[in-house]
């Protein structure tokens, strides 16, 4: 399952620069980098995953989550192993922090995964489970085959890959979710997660750039990234940043990995959270992790009509006419069907 990994730069010492995400980890032969997953052999860099899978399902695509693309759709996720984040609540870390030898991985082709996705009659495809940045050369290959087949494509990603792998990724990326995990600067990413903060908002802005369908999640820790000041720092950025129109997915926070000890979010913590956010000037502003709340439907922000009705994953498009507008108001309503 190895492959020459694509951006490194090799050095006169033996050593390899990766530049497929931001930490742009200096390797030593024999070694890894901080992802676990890309290797210097004999001064080249190897990925460790490529065509290999951890794990796979057919999902609703309201599950990664995203709620204004193709509301109602099947994607056929996929992911592997390895992450370039270590983040301490991370509910995936039998497979983000696993290596390759410790962990079943199903051999699969490009080919493979979209096949698989057309049978499963899935109108897309979602690289996620873990960070698909470090799975890169796979679901590039895979991502040009979906599209080709006219299969749209998702990343559910922390935001870190670098510009550079980004624009080459982005003509066969429709649409991605981005986890940006606090609004403290970068204390919390880097205690937390390992990482810095500003390279994820480049990210996100750069997606709209490359016209990437984006939304964003924002999990809610109690004392850790709760404080209205950042929920009042998250709305000013996004509507200055990425658009008012860029839907939010507030979700709760349940205990995991190493802070078992944290409680789970208050439901009065995520609706302040909502308001915060809404009276900010973002239009669509949701709760996840939360089954049954109102806040799970799609309104329009003018007239407050609901346009999609949610149920879990349940969606019944109520109040939008062909050209995603709302049948009561007119208002344009950014949703892709």
């Amino acid at each position: 399952m190895k492959k020459e990994a694509m951006f490194y730069e090799e050095r006169s010492d033996g050593k390899v620069k990766c530049n497929l995400c931001n930490h742009r980890c200096v390797v030593k032969i024999g070694e890894a980098g901080l992802c676990g997953v890309r290797e210097n052999n004999d001064g080249k860099l190897y990925t460790l995953v490529y065509n290999a899978v951890s794990s796979r399902n057919v999902d609703p695509v309201e599950k990664k989550p995203l709620y204004h693309y193709h509301p109602g759709s099947r994607v056929f996720s996929l992911g592997s192993v390895g992450c370039n984040f270590q983040c301490l609540n991370c509910q995936n870390y039998t497979i983000a922090r696993a290596k390759p030898s410790e962990v079943y991985l199903e051999d699969m082709t490009a080919e493979k995964s979209v096949s698989i996705a057309k049978k499963n009659m899935c109108e897309g495809i979602a690289y996620t489970y873990n960070e698909p940045t470090v799975w890169y050369e796979f679901n590039y290959e895979s991502a040009k085959k979906a599209k080709e087949l006219g299969l749209f494509t998702v990343y559910v990603t922390n935001g870190y890959m670098t510009s550079k792998a980004l624009k080459k990724i982005s003509p066969y990326l429709d649409a991605a979710n981005v986890d940006i995990k606090s609004f403290n600067g970068e204390d919390f990413y880097k205690e937390v997660s390992s990482a810095k903060f500003k390279p994820v908002l480049e990210t996100c802005k750069e997606m709209k750039k490359q016209d990437i369908h984006l939304e964003i999640t924002y999990l809610v820790i109690p004392g850790y990234n709760d404080t209205e000041s950042q929920f009042k720092k998250l709305g000013d950025w996004v509507v200055d940043e990425v658009g008012d129109e860029t839907p939010i997915h507030l979700s709760r926070f349940y205990p995991a990995h190493k802070m078992m000890d944290v409680e789970p979010t208050s439901i009065k913590k995520l609706e302040r959270a909502h308001e915060i956010l809404t009276d900010k000037g973002v239009k669509y502003v949701y709760l996840g992790n939360v089954r049954g709340h109102e806040y799970e439907d799609t309104l329009c922000p003018t007239c407050g009509e609901v346009l999609i009705k949610r149920d879990g994953y349940s969606v019944e498009i109520k109040g939008l006419d062909l050209y995603n507008k709302c049948e009561n108001c007119g208002e344009d309503i950014n949703i892709i069907r």
